[in-house]
């Protein structure tokens, strides 16, 4: 095995064994973040770390290495290198699994969120069963655009309806009013939006019709 030269020099060793639970995961990636590219630095654990991995795919998948170098009992060690710059661009999810079927009838709300967890953006799937609504309300203080996936349905503002059809891109306006009604086959639509705190948003089923 070579030794380490001044461009590959020796990782250094985080050893997070006798922090607190909740500081660990924010100091790995605080420290993650100063490599440069190439950079690594050697993580010591009690345990294997299986969450924390499965964090680094989400946030940084097919950037990064992961080397077990030990895996003894109170002594895990693995090796984290950096490979690119920035988290590189990919698919999160296919739309067509997510909207190959009609929207069963107990299906409502976020069938997919973005949870990369260092971003700017919010955006999810909303899954509406047939004759679902969203009830009448005021947005957030900011813009939303929404693409109609699957389904149909409607969007009531405040002095007309919209039909809603796979294909159409709707930009709701900071602070408008507006309602949403799903068709007989349900409604699927994807929300692009600036990140902000999580809306929790009145889902119910509509009368059934007399």
């Amino acid at each position: 095995m070579s030794s380490p030269t001044a461009s590959q020099p020796e990782a250094q060793e985080l050893d997070v064994r006798g922090m607190r639970k909740p500081d660990k995961h924010p100091t790995i990636f605080s420290r993650y973040a100063e490599l440069p590219v190439g950079g690594a630095f050697v993580l010591v654990n009690d345990h294997d770390p299986k969450h924390l991995h499965d964090e680094f795919e989400a946030d940084h998948a097919g950037s990064f290495r992961w080397e077990y170098l030990n895996r003894e009992m109170r002594d895990w060690r693995i090796k984290i290198t950096k490979l690119a710059s920035t988290p590189l661009p990919r698919v999160l999810v296919d739309t067509t699994a997510l909207t190959a079927e009609p929207a069963a009838p107990d299906v409502t709300g976020a069938a997919w969120k973005l949870d990369v967890r260092d971003r700017d953006l919010d955006s999810n799937i909303i899954a509406l069963p047939p004759a679902g609504t969203i009830d009448a309300h005021a947005g957030p203080d900011l813009d939303v655009l929404v693409h109609v996936l699957a389904g149909s349905g409607t969007l009531t503002t405040e002095l007309g309806t919209v039909e809603l059809t796979p294909g159409a891109l709707l930009w709701l306006p900071r602070r408008s009013r507006r309602a949403f009604t799903a068709g007989p086959d349900g409604l699927r639509y994807l929300t692009v939006h600036q990140r902000r705190q999580a809306l929790l948003l009145d889902t119910s089923r509509a009368a059934t019709p007399r």
